[in-house]
């Protein structure tokens, strides 16, 4: 299936969306469902500690987690338990950035190919996008669950590009993460690096991203980012 969108303003250019911490801010919620869950093994997760996870699937989380705490359950229903608690937490209230929102509907009016490709679970990622109303605009999702490896690996981009039927030069990803911006350039992909911790612009991670706003999403907004896009 080949979605050539060469009518597009921006000719053969897909963009391919994170999703938590670049479309969404989600990390209060994965912060939440993190805490209630270690809170019954006595353990206390602060917000610093969390951010050490940011960009981590969930499960590679869980796994670290019961390393360093002792804890002897089933990965599997630790995930369980995790997702059910995040889930309910995204579906009440999960808060989309108004500049990304802005983004994505210049993008969707210019027939851009779009797809969200995250390291969350896709009951997550469709609830979120149905809670902010993304939906409306991205249609399509793959998650880090359905391929081998998650970022800091290119397997979940690279089945992005296969979905969207565009080559992975012509992608641009949008990614908040270090893992996700070495997972773009792994995947030869063109990145706009958004940091969600903005002290972790200067890491290396972020040096082969084509645009960064050192700031983060303080700094980004859609015209910046599509005049980027117009002149690559």
């Amino acid at each position: 299936m080949s979605t050539s969108h060469s009518n597009s303003p921006l000719g053969r250019t897909a963009v391919v969306f994170d999703l938590d911490g670049t479309l969404v801010d989600s990390e209060p919620n994965y912060f939440e469902a993190g805490r209630e869950l270690l809170a019954r093994y006595g353990v206390t997760l602060t917000w610093e500690e969390h951010e050490r996870y940011i960009g981590v699937s969930t499960a590679e989380t869980l796994q670290i987690w019961q390393d360093k705490y002792g804890i002897t359950d089933p990965l599997e229903e630790l995930l369980d338990e995790k997702n059910a608690a995040y889930l309910q937490l995204a579906r009440r209230s999960t808060h989309a950035y108004p500049e990304m929102v802005k983004f994505v509907r210049r993008l969707h009016a210019d027939g851009v190919a779009m797809i969200v490709a995250s390291g969350s679970s896709l009951a997550a990622i469709h609830a979120i996008l149905e809670g902010t109303g993304l939906d409306a605009y991205l249609t399509m999702a793959v998650s880090a669950d359905e391929v081998p490896h998650g970022k800091p690996e290119p397997d979940v981009f690279l089945e992005a590009a296969r979905r969207l039927g565009v080559e992975p030069a012509d992608c641009v990803v949008m990614e908040d993460a270090a893992p996700g911006a070495v997972a773009a350039h792994k995947a030869g992909m063109r990145c706009i690096a958004i940091p969600y911790v903005a002290s972790a612009a200067d890491d290396a991670e972020f040096a082969t991203a084509g645009l960064l706003f050192r700031g983060g999403q303080r700094e980004f907004t859609a015209q910046a980012a599509y005049d980027w896009l117009s002149v690559g």
